[in-house]
């Protein structure tokens, strides 16, 4: 039998103004988690703390946010919970109160940590929602959700510049009005979930969902696809949690001058989040993630070489071409092993959150035994794994 998307038959057009609202909320919940390494060179310097220390802060809110998400995908695969989006956004907004209150490094990464809880049950069920109301352009839903992502982190280093810096770690206490606000959002999107449930499972009763590639090729395609995770989120972390350093220890600039400059950064990769899924869904997914790791690296490895006005030229088109990677990647997951859309979102979204952990810990003692210059030069080597890509199966070609 053949393997439609059972979301799909279900909404027979795409339901925008559910995407809409996944993607409006998935830009407050993650706006909320990037006033974390946006207050970074606050609490650095009011704190003392060392590079190793802010790697440790990363690493345990992306472990956090990591690794519970594969096993609440694999759980939702088999009971959806419509309201657990609201229920995690609970414990961001109690991590969020915290960590203005924190005035130790332990009840930091406490509070970290409740925020990524928040976001591990966030995201395996919100990718699965945007699925089920795709319309069957599975690409374009799941471009429309990492965009509202993508431009909440991007937001973290402006709110930074102009209000944590000037008022102090105790002003992220202001930011719970936005989890507040999340939480109804999601709950009306968890009202019209739990409406569509019962067709998505009397519809799972006629139809039977198997990979179309040998369990050896899926395996295969599956590890290729981690390892392009791995590449593109340790390159992410080195950029998103120590830019701010590079650009005020290699040029000299402000603090709110260089959150200005990471601003733009994660500016342009909400910018570039649209281009992959809809062209994957158009030309093929595995183009889009050939293109969006290996065609970052030119610029990755001018990086470290330019001085600051080119430094700001180079990173639009890297965050521009590496954003559209994730939602190919997710996408092309889901269609090689359908049925699984839980379990495969909360994979990948708990993999690449792993990975900018530890990288971010890794990172930040390599900085601390050499400089942050030289962190920025071994990083731009990591774009150059994209060419495994061309071992990946044609997915296109063979439903054909």
């Amino acid at each position: 039998m053949k393997n439609p998307s059972i979301e799909s038959d279900i909404a027979n057009k795409t339901v925008f103004p559910i995407l809409f609202a996944i993607s409006f909320s998935h830009l407050l919940n993650d706006t909320l988690q990037s006033l974390i390494p946006a207050i970074y060179p606050v609490i650095k310097g009011s704190y003392s703390l060392s590079f190793s220390q802010i790697g440790i802060i990363t690493f345990v809110f992306q472990l956090s946010s990591s690794l519970l998400q594969p096993f609440v995908g694999l759980y939702t695969d088999k009971k959806p919970q419509p309201y657990s989006l609201a229920v995690g956004m609970g414990f961001t907004l109690t991590g969020l109160v915290l960590l203005s209150l924190s005035k130790q490094y332990n009840m930091m990464l406490v509070s970290v940590a409740l925020i990524g809880f928040g976001s591990s049950i966030f995201h395996p069920e919100a990718s699965r929602m945007a699925h089920a109301a795709s319309g069957g352009r599975r690409g374009l839903a799941q471009s429309i959700f990492q965009l509202g992502g993508n431009a909440g982190s991007s937001l973290g280093p402006l709110l930074a510049a102009w209000i944590i810096v000037p008022y102090g770690q105790f002003s992220v206490i202001w930011f719970s009005t936005i989890a507040l606000l999340a939480i109804l959002v999601l709950t009306y999107v968890g009202n019209w979930y739990k409406g569509v449930m019962g067709k998505i499972k009397k519809a799972q009763k006629h139809v039977v969902l198997t990979s179309q590639f040998s369990k050896r090729k899926v395996v295969l395609a599956v590890s290729i696809l981690l390892v392009l995770i791995f590449s593109k989120y340790f390159y992410m972390a080195s950029l998103t949690s120590y830019f701010t350093f590079y650009m005020m220890d290699k040029f000299d600039v402000s603090v709110q001058s260089s959150q200005i400059y990471l601003f733009v950064f994660l500016f342009s990769i909400a910018a570039g989040t649209l281009i992959g899924g809809p062209v994957g869904d158009r030309f093929g997914r595995k183009y889009v993630i050939w293109f969006s790791i290996l065609g970052t690296a030119p610029f990755a490895l001018l990086l470290p070489h330019a001085n600051l006005f080119w430094t700001g030229i180079l990173i639009v088109p890297i965050g521009v071409i590496l954003a559209s990677a994730f939602s190919a990647i997710l996408v092309y997951a889901q269609e090689l092993i359908p049925g699984k859309v839980g379990l495969i979102s909360g994979l990948f979204f708990g993999f690449a959150f792993g990975m900018g952990g530890i990288g971010s810990a890794l990172l930040g003692k390599l900085a601390d035994n050499t400089n942050i210059e030289y962190v920025f030069y071994i990083c731009s080597f990591l774009p150059l794994i994209g060419i495994i890509t061309g071992f990946l199966p044609n997915i296109e070609s063979k439903r054909k």
